[in-house]
């Protein structure tokens, strides 16, 4: 990684490798041409300096003393500006009609994975936009929040077994954040029967709930160390300086108050305003509970993760009502209580990974066998019960990780 300052750039310039912003969002991708337009921009931005992931171009080799052409390319962009991030609906399309056309259990976990991965590229590309051209393409934005809660719906089982991991967390922890919990987000919407446009809006309005950081040093939301009450204020900050953001762009007022009230609590407890009750909108109670589950259940650069199930747990207790009852019923039957994707160990001495939910009874999911096969083929999955295929516990990390290596073993032996 090395710094490149911007009065340096010329136009017509591309990079082999990112050019980043904060070591986290790309303000130009690999081979993307510098503008002058692009230069202006930082300008504007009070942006001086700014990243390379790679090796520096400027950096003049002993040999020559020069600028080493080859760590260029040529681009004819016939004068025309860049005007926005590259758009990804054509990339998701094309995931979503491969992972249509699958039908074995193995091919669909990873076609899903794979429109996972292009929506959380789409994400990227959305909060990049932001930071370096203040603004959103927000017909754009809506249409792709459509295909993905219909990619949710017909996908649920399958996109809830995904776990992004800890170094794509680690490295684009706000993108990732967005993509989790907006997936939450759709699943609770479901389960409590939204319309289809109030399932847009809340998708839109959860990828967006962490926009107000963009306006806080980068440290803030990436530290290892404990932060100080006055870093705390700050931090607190960032659903204001969002909904500021959102309101600015004229987005709908549902989705301006799902950002502005995300952190505010059923008792009173929360930010900025204290709301209670039913002061505080049907969107951003969903997100407020989507945000806590997918904060404790995922791993940071200074601390490990809790478990998925330790995480619903903790949900479930919903100390001193902070959280909404029906959002946090709808959360538990729809993940069930030992979520899917959880590894766990059954009394009849199995090892299982959590794949669906049993409509009725949440303490008791479909899990399914590893090593085991059914007679398509498929892995053989079975309905736990209070019996002899009852869960004893959740697997720990280290546990669950040498699951996953047993998986892949069998795989590449088949």
């Amino acid at each position: 990684m090395n710094t490149i300052k911007v009065e340096t750039l010329k136009p017509e310039q591309s990079f082999k490798g990112d050019l980043l912003l904060d070591k986290l969002f790309i303000l130009l991708g690999a081979g993307q041409p510098v503008t002058s337009e692009f230069i202006k921009e930082l300008a504007m931005w009070n942006i001086t300096e700014v990243l390379l992931d790679g090796t520096n171009p400027f950096e003049k080799p002993a040999e020559t003393e020069k600028i080493n052409e080859a760590d260029f390319e040529d681009v004819n962009i016939n004068g025309e500006p860049v005007q926005e991030a590259p758009k990804m609906n054509t990339s998701i399309k094309e995931a979503l009609a491969k992972a249509q056309g699958t039908s074995n259990e193995k091919s669909r976990l990873n076609a899903v994975l794979n429109v996972y991965n292009e929506y959380m590229t789409y994400i990227h590309s959305v909060y990049t936009r932001y930071a370096t051209h203040g603004d959103f393409n927000k017909d754009e934005l809506f249409e792709t929040v459509k295909e993905l809660c219909v990619f949710v719906k017909e996908n649920r089982r399958y996109v809830l077994r995904i776990s992004p991991s800890v170094e794509t967390r680690t490295k684009n922890y706000l993108v990732s954040h967005a993509m989790r919990s907006t997936i939450f987000a759709i699943v609770i919407g479901l389960k409590l029967h939204l319309n289809f446009t109030q399932l847009q809006e809340l998708g839109v309005g959860c990828i967006l709930h962490e926009i107000g950081m963009l306006k806080l040093p980068s440290y803030l939301y990436l530290s290892e160390k404990k932060f100080s009450h006055t870093e705390r204020a700050k931090i607190a900050t960032h659903p204001l300086l969002g909904y500021q953001i959102i309101n600015q762009a004229e987005f709908p007022i549902t989705v301006q108050r799902s950002i502005l009230e995300h952190h505010e609590r059923e008792d009173g407890s929360g930010y900025p305003q204290n709301l209670t009750g039913d002061k505080i909108s049907d969107y951003a109670k969903i997100i407020s509970v989507v945000c806590s589950y997918e904060a404790m259940s995922s791993p940071r650069n200074f601390r490990e993760a809790r478990s998925t199930y330790d995480a619903m747990v903790e949900m479930l207790k919903n100390q001193n009502s902070k959280y909404n009852g029906d959002v946090i019923k709808a959360l538990l039957y729809s993940l069930s209580i030992y979520p899917i994707g959880a590894y766990v160990y059954l009394a009849n001495g199995k090892i299982g990974q959590v794949c669906d939910v049993n409509s009725d009874n949440p303490k008791n999911p479909i899990v399914q066998i590893l090593g085991e096969k059914a007679a398509d083929g498929d892995p053989r999955t079975i309905e736990t019960d209070d019996g002899i295929n009852k869960i004893a516990r959740v697997l720990n990390a280290a546990e669950a990780r040498d699951a996953i290596k047993f998986l892949k073993q069998n795989e590449k032996e088949e």
